[in-house]
């Protein structure tokens, strides 16, 4: 028993003893990585420390070389320039109320005037242009004073241009009895207006007078004259009205050649190619059972 117990005590000696030595390692170790980091420290302070002090021998030299030319040197003053009552831009006496004051900003307007066509002006036919506008100024001055029956009527009934918005009101509703009406109405007062004749024959068309479609578009076209771009929409629509109506009437070839002239206005227009190509299906077969 007593042999065991010093075997055990001189092996817990031995692990002591060693624990000792790593532990003495350890710290040795750790001493050393803090004199490491701590010289490390010092050494980017040091650098710091320097990089200030070049910052400011650098900024000094700016500043000497800014200063006025043989500035603590020399007392001779500039002098001034004859004819001014100033001196140089160098001088010390330079008073700040001798500098020109600053130029006020300023905004420029430029109106320009609006063009009534929506072509550019590169594009536009100006004398043609100017024609159209002075045909649509006189027809809205041309109201027939003489008809008698109408002396009844209140203001508003009598102007054309309101009865062809409520035309345009009943041809909504789908009343087209009423439109064709008031269209005839506003004929009768003015019948200079292209747009009343147009509106008229899709009247017709919904009422199936062809024959009366095909007046009215015709009558629109004759006044729709020059041919400018701001009347390109309402030609449009008065060709497809009378080609609708011709084929209706089973006239189909006079129905294409509308088309294709609506379309040499409106050459984009998917409906109207489509509606033109169908057309020509019409034609070729109905040459076939011929």
């Amino acid at each position: 028993m007593k042999l065991e117990e010093a075997e055990r005590k001189r092996i817990e000696d031995l692990k002591e003893k060693e624990r000792q030595k790593v532990t003495k390692e350890l710290e040795l170790w750790r001493k050393q990585q803090k004199d490491a980091e701590k010289q490390k420290r010092v050494q980017k302070e040091g650098e710091l420390h320097e990089k200030v002090e070049q910052l400011k021998e650098n900024k000094k030299e700016k500043m000497n070389k800014t200063r006025t030319p043989n500035e603590g040197t020399s007392k001779t003053r500039l002098k001034p320039i004859k004819g001014h009552g100033s001196y140089g831009m160098f001088s010390e006496n330079l008073k700040e109320e001798q500098l020109p004051a600053p130029r006020s900003a300023a905004t420029i307007k430029i109106n320009f005037t609006s063009r009534v066509f929506p072509t550019a002006l590169r594009e536009s036919r100006i004398a043609e242009e100017e024609e159209w506008l002075r045909k649509q100024a006189e027809a809205r001055r041309t109201i027939s004073a003489d008809l008698s029956e109408l002396e009844d009527l209140k203001e508003d009934e009598k102007n054309p241009d309101w009865l062809k918005d409520k035309g345009n009101k009943m041809f909504a509703t789908g009343n087209y009895l009423a439109a064709v009406n008031a269209y005839n109405l506003a004929v009768r007062l003015n019948n200079k207006l292209p747009l009343l004749y147009l509106n008229r024959a899709a009247c017709h068309l919904k009422l199936r007078n062809l024959h009366k479609a095909i007046e009215d578009s015709s009558k629109a076209l004759e006044l729709l004259t020059p041919l400018v771009p701001d009347n390109e929409n309402a030609r449009v629509k008065a060709y497809v009205r009378r080609g609708t109506a011709f084929c209706q009437l089973e006239l189909y070839t006079e129905g294409l050649q509308d088309y294709e002239a609506a379309l040499k206005i409106d050459p984009k227009n998917r409906t109207i190619e489509e509606d033109a190509e169908k057309i020509r299906h019409l034609i070729q077969g109905t040459m076939q059972d011929s």
